[in-house]
C-alpha cells in the first residue's frame, strides 16, 4: 500500500475525497497519485471492505467525480457536475437484506464493480450533502484549506479540526499575544 498522510475530518465521504487534493491554495498537491493510492484512501475511508484492482480510468474517474463534488459543494456546480454526480450515482450498490444462520438480519451491499460502487455512494453522499442542511465550510487556518461540512447548531464552526487546525491556530494566537509582555 502507498502510504498516504489521509485525513477523515470533512464530516462526510464526498468531502473527505475532496480533501485528497491538499493546499488548493498553493495550487494543489495531489495524494491520489496512484490506483493502488485510491484503493487504500477507499478502504480506509469504509468503501470497500478490502483491497481490489483499480485501473488508471478509476484514479481519472474519481479525481473528475473530487473536482465535481468541490463544485457543488462550494455552490460552483455546472450543469456537466449534476451529470457526473447523476451518472455515478446510479452505480451507488443497493442494499440487500441477509438472514445468518442464527435468523440475525445483516444489511449487504453488493456491487457487480466495487469501485463503480464506492464512486456511486461517494456521489449519493454529494447529492445528499447539496440538498442537505449542512454548510460546506474551509478550515480558517492558513495552511490548511480542507473543506468541512459544518453542522453546528450556530453553524460557525472554523476549524476541519480542533485537535489540529484549531489548536495551532489557538497556540499561534496565544503566542503572540504573550510574546510582548
Amino acid at each position: 500500500m502507498v502510504k498516504a498522510q489521509w485525513v477523515f475530518d470533512g464530516g462526510r465521504p464526498c468531502l473527505d475525497l475532496v480533501n485528497t487534493l491538499r493546499d488548493r491554495h498553493r495550487g494543489g498537491r495531489e495524494l491520489l497519485t496512484s490506483p493502488s493510492a485510491l484503493v487504500e484512501w477507499l478502504v480506509l475511508a469504509g468503501l470497500l471492505p478490502r483491497p481490489v484492482t483499480a485501473s488508471a480510468d478509476s484514479l481519472a474517474s474519481v479525481i473528475a467525480l473530487r473536482e465535481a463534488v468541490d463544485r457543488v459543494a462550494r455552490g460552483a456546480g455546472r450543469p456537466a457536475d449534476v451529470r457526473l454526480l447523476n451518472r455515478h450515482a446510479r452505480n451507488a450498490p443497493v442494499p440487500q437484506l441477509r438472514i445468518d444462520g442464527n435468523g440475525v438480519a445483516h444489511r449487504r451491499f453488493d456491487a457487480p464493480d466495487p469501485v463503480a460502487g464506492a464512486f456511486g455512494t461517494l456521489a449519493v453522499d454529494a447529492i445528499d450533502l447539496a440538498t442537505g442542511e449542512a454548510d460546506v465550510r474551509i478550515c480558517a487556518y492558513d495552511d490548511c484549506g480542507l473543506r468541512f461540512a459544518d453542522t453546528s447548531p450556530k453553524r460557525n464552526r472554523q476549524w476541519c479540526s480542533m485537535a489540529r487546525c484549531g489548536n495551532r491556530a489557538k497556540a499561534r494566537a496565544h503566542y503572540a499575544r504573550t510574546r510582548g509582555r
